[in-house]
């Protein structure tokens, strides 16, 4: 089956499965962004709307058409064009439901028919086919030229029942051997084109009417109601709110429409559907308009995780993964406001891990050069590219820069001398820290080059600077946590650890326990959960030190700093500096 993949088409299949929580807390993100930009609008937009609605605010309250109980039929027409259908004469009509009862919740779900029909042409031409949705009360007509006609009660809505999704072509090579495993047809797209547009069939859709009877004031409905609902000033009422749900249809559900499919089947089925449930399904259809609108094209797979968590998960496990979700986001904002608090008044190196920090800031460059290879969205390339910078903010805290006027770059640029800080020189921190990286080295070494070989020979690429990228970055991946483990060594040797941001890592450590229950939620391979518990064993170790190498967080520590602010640290702090000068 062909597949249309996301804007970072290639990342799950070189560099295997991706982090589901990150998906998660992504999705998460995104649709707090929405809504801080959907309020903003509704808040500028608010004092241009005000003298319109100001009378309709007032009194003037609508009732819903359908009382419950309400009996209704519903008919349903296919056509190509999604404009109103109109031309009921010479056409039959695809079902008809008589005598369906409004806001029955007995037979939830409940399947109206199942119909299998020769491929329509139009989608064997990459077009597209619409149901049109008529529901009335019992015993009228939804054509205008019938006695039974309403014409202010008919509920009418149309969807597409196809759905485009796009496929990239990449044209990826063995480097060694210049072969690829692509058909002769995907290769020359790759060629011509970055995608195309393919159409797939799904055979499910759900209809709903939302079930609820609020009176509303027509100028003051927040969203989403302001679009959804039709009033008739006339009459004094509004129309129940019709509903297309295909939110349970899996991405790998969805099959292509291609010459090799004769017959497709179309399974409608009907719901009840309550004010509560119908404001969540249509926040997701605004999150995925508003992304689209971003530039930030919904990533199927990504979609998918999310919903079999719902369907698969224990509610209660659901909901408290939910908020601690929120809590991981809160604890994120945190960790990273204390690491720069920590080091922007940092002056004293001793004791910490000045390479770690410059392999932080060669990982951060790989993850952004990396994502930008691989034409990720907007979005996503600005929060990475702000993560660098903060990460190079650090460059000047742990190595001294100096103009260079005697060796100059082609001859006339002054050129540019590094060195280590004095605190990190005069202290055992440089030698310790020394050692940690050589016998690292020794460790990573083999496996970078293992990892490296092995990427060269089974995984295709694009070019060789594809390939630095994707070996770079998948090692990281998996060996990246390594890195940690040189600060664990200055610690033992020097036997203390009050030079650490403990507060930064507190809130690390605490995301890291949250990261633990979501793989567990989500569905992924075993081994990627196994995975999950390398930083916890690192961060184990760091509370180990803590434990056994005890401080007094209000004592000015052997380093010149306080762990935690005591009154009058800070003359103490200045006339520890005095001391040494």
């Amino acid at each position: 089956m062909a597949e249309a993949n996301g804007a970072v088409p290639d990342v799950a299949e070189n560099q295997g499965h991706r982090g589901a929580w990150t998906t998660f807390k992504n999705l998460f993100s995104r649709v707090l962004l929405i809504y801080l930009m959907v309020t903003m609008f509704k808040i500028y937009t608010k004092d241009a709307d005000r003298d319109v609605t100001v009378n309709a605010r007032r009194d003037v309250r609508f009732r819903n058409l359908f009382v419950p109980g309400q009996l209704f039929d519903l008919h349903l027409y296919l056509d190509i064009s999604e404009q109103r259908f109109t031309n009921f004469v010479g056409r039959d009509l695809f079902y008809k439901g008589v005598g369906m009862r409004y806001g029955d919740y007995s037979n939830d779900l409940e399947t109206l028919f199942e119909k299998t029909i020769p491929t329509p042409e139009v989608l064997m031409q990459n077009k597209s086919i619409y149901l049109h949705v008529f529901i009335t009360k019992s015993g009228f007509s939804p054509n205008p030229h019938d006695h039974s006609y309403e014409k202010r009660e008919v509920i009418y809505g149309v969807t597409r029942l196809n759905k485009f999704r796009r496929k990239h072509h990449k044209q990826t090579i063995n480097l060694l051997t210049g072969m690829n495993e692509q058909s002769e047809t995907d290769v020359e797209k790759s060629c011509r084109i970055k995608y195309e547009v393919l159409n797939f069939w799904h055979p499910n859709l759900t209809i709903s009417l939302v079930d609820d009877q609020t009176q509303w004031n027509r100028g003051a409905l927040p969203p989403p109601f302001n679009e959804a609902i039709v009033f008739d000033t006339v009459g004094g009422f509004y129309l129940p709110i019709l509903f297309f749900n295909d939110y349970w249809n899996l991405a790998h559900e969805y099959v292509p429409v291609n010459s090799s499919m004769k017959e497709i089947t179309l399974r409608i089925s009907y719901q009840s559907l309550s004010l509560f449930k119908y404001q969540l399904y249509a926040s997701q259809q605004t999150r995925n308009k508003w992304s689209l609108m971003l530039g930030n094209e919904p990533d199927d797979d990504d979609q998918d995780l999310i919903k079999q968590a719902l369907l698969e998960t224990n509610p209660i496990v659901l909901g408290a993964t939910f908020f601690v979700s929120i809590l991981h986001t809160v604890f994120e904002f945190l960790a990273f406001k204390n690491d720069i608090q920590f080091w922007h008044a940092r002056n004293n190196l001793k004791g910490l891990s000045v390479r770690s920090v410059l392999f932080n800031i060669f990982q951060s460059l790989v993850v952004f050069l990396f994502i930008c290879d691989n034409d990720t969205n907007w979005i996503v390339k600005t929060s990475v590219g702000v993560g660098f910078l903060i990460e190079c903010w650090k460059l000047p805290k742990v190595v001294n820069f100096q103009i260079d006027h005697m060796e100059k770059w082609l001859g006339f640029i002054p050129g540019i001398k590094i060195s280590d800080k004095g605190s990190y020189i005069a202290s055992n921190t440089k030698t310790y820290d020394d050692i940690a990286f050589k016998y690292l080295f020794w460790i990573l070494f083999p496996l970078f080059a293992g990892y490296a070989i092995y990427s060269l020979v089974f995984v295709e690429q694009r070019g060789w600077y594809s390939w630095i990228l994707n070996m770079l970055y998948g090692f990281l991946l998996m060996f990246g946590f390594i890195m940690m483990t040189p600060q664990l060594f200055i610690n033992y040797k020097l036997k203390s650890v009050a030079h650490l941001p403990w507060r930064m890592l507190t809130y690390k450590f605490i995301n890291t326990f949250i990261d633990d229950l979501f793989a567990f939620v989500i569905r992924m391979p075993i081994m990627y959960r196994i995975g999950c518990f390398r930083d916890d064993i690192v961060f184990i170790i760091y509370l180990y030190q803590r434990w056994i190498y005890r401080v007094d967080p209000k004592r000015m520590n052997e380093f010149g700093s306080f762990l935690e602010p005591a009154v009058g640290s800070e003359e103490m702090l200045q006339e520890h500096e005095l001391k040494k000068e």
